[in-house]
């Protein structure tokens, strides 16, 4: 029989670098954190193949005396749980693993100085072995170098990858801290150049923060931010949302933070995405950086030990956090579009410049849902006229009001001037022009009256001749009877059906014949992975587009001047106006002086 024996120390350690230390960047990551914890004002990176030969960070911290030093590389020997309280953790680090499990499958060197101390002390670990310390030069501050990471546990070898790829991890390691931590200066090197040069911000939080946002995900989006700062019972939401017409293909750029912690959660992102759930295609990902406050009672990060994962006491709070102050914000951006999209209409008047075309044009969007039957006559009652909105001829432009030059804030969208191709109308600012899409436009004038609406009335329901029973399982039903006053807002009236099923009695009148069962079973999954019932309100997001859409001033038809300024008027007044639902831009600006450089009088 195989007896039962404690494992050897050596070993213990090795188990637990493979779940801290599971590449260069993992371990890179624990060394900067403490060097963040022991508040240093500027923190040196250099590595070498990737990190795999070498990972040195070096920082102007407080230090540790030689005392400190030798216990520093103990297994769960830590500084930052005085109280040993789980529950008020208040550091980046509070395991005491990282160093342990590092020197257990590298060569580590731990060099450290204290502001008061004569000199400096170091002490090596090598495969989990610790050499005793000895004296060493070194300013205030810490120096750890790890080298031959994972020597001593050579199958992990096997798993690395080029060393291109794992420095490209180590940069975003960096990039994701430096952004939490604005005030302190941050550089990354490969022993021969410098690839990440950070000098400490000052000033304000959001203008320091904006500062160091604009350098690691460029001027479009720190030019094209909208600022996030609410509170909701005790957790406070700060950071910049860019506007949705600033979109990417994945979501690369989506940045969330929980008490200056990166993580990665997927309720976090599945409100990031409810929040831009009606101006921004499925398929496209808006730019964020965003940063809760939690009091540390309502948040547990000893969920993993790569601590990129939380757990939050009320998720229903934070989610509504996160989704509200995202909309109050675009809204109050109003018509607002990003800077990005004159820049790209530019760029295609410019000879020899390719154009930069959205991968997703407007003319092949999503197909949303068809009308049910009977609603395409009511998706024309939102569809109130503008002032002047009827078949008339257009009227001369001569007569259009002219613009007050001396107050250009007064008309933002400028007075029409023209129609193009029956599609486009151009208006003249202040400052410029602008070219607005007609039907896109107006699309998002009539979602926005059907989201009124549906707000003020509530969503109607149709009740079903014969309940339908969906079978689930025990959990899922659960979920769903859990839920039930929430679905009843919006138009689903559910009830448990004994254990692991629930009726249907009622379903939104939008969706008129929908698949239950499949809507149901859709539920239950998003309550499951999001907490959200996801599925319910894309699809009567997705009749309401679609009721805009049937409802709106189609491409090709000519309007008057009187009608082409209600539109811009109304645009002006209007949240959301800038983009249509797919995050497309709802009109084009561009300045007299840019207009000029393409002609060369500039």
């Amino acid at each position: 029989m195989v007896t039962l024996r404690r494992l050897p120390e050596t070993v213990v350690n090795r188990i637990a670098a493979g779940e801290v230390v599971e590449r260069p960047a993992a371990a890179t990551k624990e060394l900067v954190e403490n060097a963040i914890d022991a508040k240093a004002s500027r923190i040196a990176v250099t590595i070498e193949d990737g990190g795999q030969t070498l990972i040195r960070v070096v920082d102007d911290g407080h230090g540790m005396s030689v005392d400190e030093l030798s216990l520093a590389v103990e297994r769960h020997a830590t500084s930052k749980l005085p109280d040993d309280d789980l529950l008020h953790v208040q550091f980046l680090g509070f395991r005491g693993e990282a160093l342990p499990s590092i020197g257990a499958v590298s060569r580590l060197t731990l060099t450290s100085r204290t502001p008061d101390a004569s000199e400096a002390w170091s002490v090596r670990v090598a495969g989990g072995a610790v050499s005793e310390p000895e004296p060493a030069a070194h300013p205030a501050g810490t120096r750890v170098e790890v080298r031959d990471l994972f020597y001593a546990t050579p199958a992990r070898l096997k798993f690395m990858k080029s060393p291109r790829t794992e420095q490209n991890h180590v940069t975003e390691t960096i990039k994701r801290l430096a952004m939490a931590h604005p005030g302190i200066g941050f550089t990354l090197s490969d022993g021969s150049r410098k690839m990440l040069d950070f000098a400490p911000e000052n000033g304000e939080l959001f203008d320091a923060r904006l500062n160091r946002l604009g350098k690691i995900m460029g001027r479009d989006f720190a030019d094209n931010a909208v600022e996030i700062n609410a509170e909701r019972e005790g957790v406070v939401l700060t950071g910049f949302a860019g506007l949705p017409t600033l979109n990417r293909g994945n979501s690369q750029l989506q940045f969330l933070f929980v008490n200056g912690r990166p993580v990665n959660d997927r309720m976090l992102f599945g409100a990031l995405r409810g929040a831009y759930r009606d101006v921004l295609a499925a398929n496209r990902y808006p730019l964020v950086a965003l940063f809760l406050d939690v009091p540390a009672e309502q948040v547990d990060v000893n969920v993993h030990p790569a601590k990129t994962e939380v757990r939050f006491r009320d998720a229903a709070v934070v989610r509504g956090l996160i989704v509200g102050a995202i909309r109050h914000a675009l809204a109050e951006a109003g018509h607002r579009a990003s800077t990005t999209v004159s820049e790209t209409a530019l760029g295609a008047f410019k000879p020899g410049t390719a154009p930069h075309t959205s991968p997703l044009p407007y003319t092949q969007r999503p197909q949303t849902a068809q009308l049910p039957h009977g609603l395409a006559e009511r998706a024309q009652d939102f569809h109130a006229p503008l002032p002047g909105l009827n078949d008339a001829p257009a009227a001369p432009m001569a007569d259009a009001e002219p613009i007050n030059e001396n107050q250009p804030g007064e008309l933002p969208l400028g007075v029409a001037r023209a129609q193009l191709h029956a599609t486009y109308v151009v208006a003249q600012t202040a400052d410029g022009i602008v070219i607005v899409d007609q039907h896109a436009a107006h699309e998002r004038l009539v979602q926005e009256r059907i989201k009124a609406s549906l707000a003020e009335r509530g969503v109607a329901r149709q009740t079903l001749l014969i309940p339908e029973v969906v079978e689930l399982d025990e959990a899922a039903a659960g979920r769903i009877a859990e839920r039930a006053e929430e679905l009843a807002d919006m138009g689903l009236t559910v009830e448990a059906f004994g254990p692991g099923a629930i009726m249907v009695r009622e379903t939104p009148a939008l969706l008129g014949e929908t698949d239950v069962q499949g809507l149901i079973r859709d539920l239950a999954d998003d309550l499951a992975e999001l907490d959200e019932a996801m599925a319910l309100r894309e699809r009567i997001g997705d009749v309401c587009a679609t009721m805009a859409c049937h409802g709106s001033v189609r491409a090709g038809r000519r309007l008057n001047a009187e009608e082409m300024n209600a539109l811009l008027r109304e645009m002006e007044a209007t949240p959301l106006a800038g983009q249509c639902s797919h995050g497309r831009p709802t009109y084009v600006e561009l300045k007299l002086a840019d207009i000029e450089k393409l002609f060369g009088r500039r």
